[in-house]
């Protein structure tokens, strides 16, 4: 994979601002600082992994297969898909502090031990997955980035995607869901270029959620507001990932 500047600002800083929101109750400060270390998948960010070593999957949750979540929000999603899916190990990343404090109390209050936590870019986290180590992905609701000069920002777009293709098992499932039209047709534009075919017909489908489904605040806030859902699925084929990516 191609060499991307490191952020010297932490785990907590995301490449494109936003890290904090409202003030965290003593409670959450408490969890990040004492619960957070133990979730980590391994080292990950420049700092701790500067020469970018691989993790090793089979350590992160011995042997299980392991789902990836980018930008998990609040964690309601991750959370009910870990209970749901015991024997599957699953990694989270978001550079939001506020939602790994809100995810963080979930896992303590419902027991769940198969969660592993990035706390920042999941760019970082590419350059140290070894390939074909995720058999599922999710992309839920993601920052929609609205103006036109700040599309590239978007997750949808080959310097993303092809990381994620790289580190996908072939056939494998990647999810998007987003109320945003101009998302969906990014997103219907981008992602079957960088390694993804659509899974089934979708624009036929895309208004019917999935049977393992969690609506989450973040849908339920677009509901309120009058937008409607979309739920979109492709598949990893056998596009070579470009040597330059």
């Amino acid at each position: 994979m191609g060499a991307r500047p490191h952020d010297s600002g932490g785990p907590w800083r995301n490449f494109y601002g936003r890290i904090k929101g409202k003030t965290m109750n003593k409670v959450q400060q408490v969890r990040l600082e004492t619960q957070l270390k133990s979730l980590s998948p391994g080292p990950v960010g420049y700092e701790e992994n500067p020469h970018r070593t691989p993790l090793d999957p089979s350590a992160i949750f011995g042997g299980k297969e392991i789902w990836l979540e980018i930008g998990f929000g609040g964690g309601e999603h991750i959370a009910h898909q870990a209970k749901n899916n015991p024997d599957v190990g699953f990694i989270g990343c978001e550079p939001f502090v506020n939602g790994v404090a809100r995810l963080l109390g979930k896992i303590e209050r419902e027991d769940i031990t198969n969660i592993r936590i990035y706390p920042g870019d999941v760019r970082d986290l590419f350059d140290v997955l070894p390939e074909n180590s995720i058999t599922k992905a999710f992309l839920l609701y993601p920052d929609p980035w609205p103006k036109k000069r700040h599309h590239r920002r978007r997750f949808v777009t080959p310097d993303h995607l092809w990381p994620l293709a790289r580190v996908m098992a072939e056939t494998c499932e990647f999810r998007v869901a987003t109320d945003i039209e101009d998302y969906v047709r990014q997103t219907l534009e981008n992602v079957p270029e960088c390694g993804f075919d659509p899974a089934g017909d979708l624009p036929a489908t895309w208004h019917q959620f999935w049977p393992d489904w969690i609506s989450t605040r973040y849908e339920q806030k677009a509901l309120r507001e009058g937008r409607v859902p979309h739920y979109l699925s492709f598949r990893r084929n056998g596009k070579a990932v470009p040597e330059d990516i």
